[in-house]
């Protein structure tokens, strides 16, 4: 399928005040994201304790930088939950008391492994929540996410999620927050795979005489290009692989290797390993 099909080009977030509550690289890849899909400056505000990480993010983006996560809390429409997974019960206990309302904004949750149950504990039951697990492209726009909403959530809500995470990728709504751990396992994880794949291509062109440089170029571009075609073309992976497989060719033969030492399989057992161990985290 082409990939300007997966894209929600809608911007149901222009009129909306976004806040952030942490200012890491995520938060910074969606306010790239959101400032370059028309999204005004005046309209996002983070809040990070670090003063240093504020003054580069005003200075960068133009957006209000502030330390009061309360402040932003009650100043926003939606707000981004943008912080590592161990931080999440400190900054939902240090809004338990504040003067705001909770139940107002949407929330919408970054945090690896912080499931909808803990983050509904935190701020409270009438809260409209959506748990979302991005993978690290989105640093260069090129990411996959997958999202979920709890109970209170409206379908106008996962709108807003899906162009939140559409400005740096591509975004999928699960129907149950039990798919995000396969979410997690697949594309969550899924970039370490490709990269660890990388490092034995390149190792292997090496190997065979090719001069590092050009074998980590070759390489690369390989890769990238291949997942471009296959975005792009209306065949899926397995008739494009059928396609450069000639009988008695190279191609044919490469392969044949993979599936001699169970390439296929290790992927298989790979995301389900991540998979499980998502499972584990979310219950802890």
């Amino acid at each position: 399928m082409p990939l300007e099909a997966r894209r929600d080009h809608s911007m149901p977030l222009e009129d909306r005040r976004i806040g952030f509550i942490g200012g890491g690289a995520m938060a910074e890849a969606l306010i790239g994201g959101l400032l370059a899909a028309g999204v005004q400056p005046k309209a996002l505000r983070v809040s990070e304790p670090d003063a240093a990480r504020r003054a580069q993010l005003k200075a960068s983006f133009g957006v209000d930088a502030l330390d009061d996560n309360a402040e932003l809390v009650g100043t926003s429409d939606v707000v981004v939950l943008a912080v590592k997974p161990h931080v999440v019960p400190e900054v939902l206990a240090g809004l338990e008391n504040a003067a705001i309302d909770r139940a107002r904004p949407l929330w919408i949750s970054i945090a690896a492994g912080v499931t909808l149950a803990r983050l509904q504990s935190g701020l409270g039951s009438q809260a409209r929540i959506v748990r979302s697990m991005p993978n690290t492209p989105a640093l260069v726009g090129a990411g996959a996410t997958g999202l979920c909403g709890n109970e209170k959530v409206r379908p106008e809500d996962l709108e807003s999620a899906t162009a939140l995470f559409s400005v740096v990728g591509v975004a999928w709504s699960a129907s149950e927050e039990a798919l995000l751990d396969a979410v997690t396992g697949l594309s969550g994880s899924g970039p370490a795979y490709v990269f660890a794949f990388l490092e034995a291509l390149i190792d292997a062109g090496v190997a065979n005489g090719l001069p590092r440089d050009a074998s980590e170029l070759l390489a690369f571009q390989t890769v990238f290009g291949a997942a471009k075609l296959a975005l792009e073309s209306e065949h899926g992976p397995a008739e494009l692989r059928r396609r450069v497989s000639s009988r008695g060719g190279t191609t044919v033969a490469g392969l044949a290797q993979l599936d001699e030492q169970g390439f296929a399989r290790a992927i298989a057992e790979a995301v389900a390993a991540a998979t499980r161990r998502a499972k584990e985290l979310g219950s802890e």
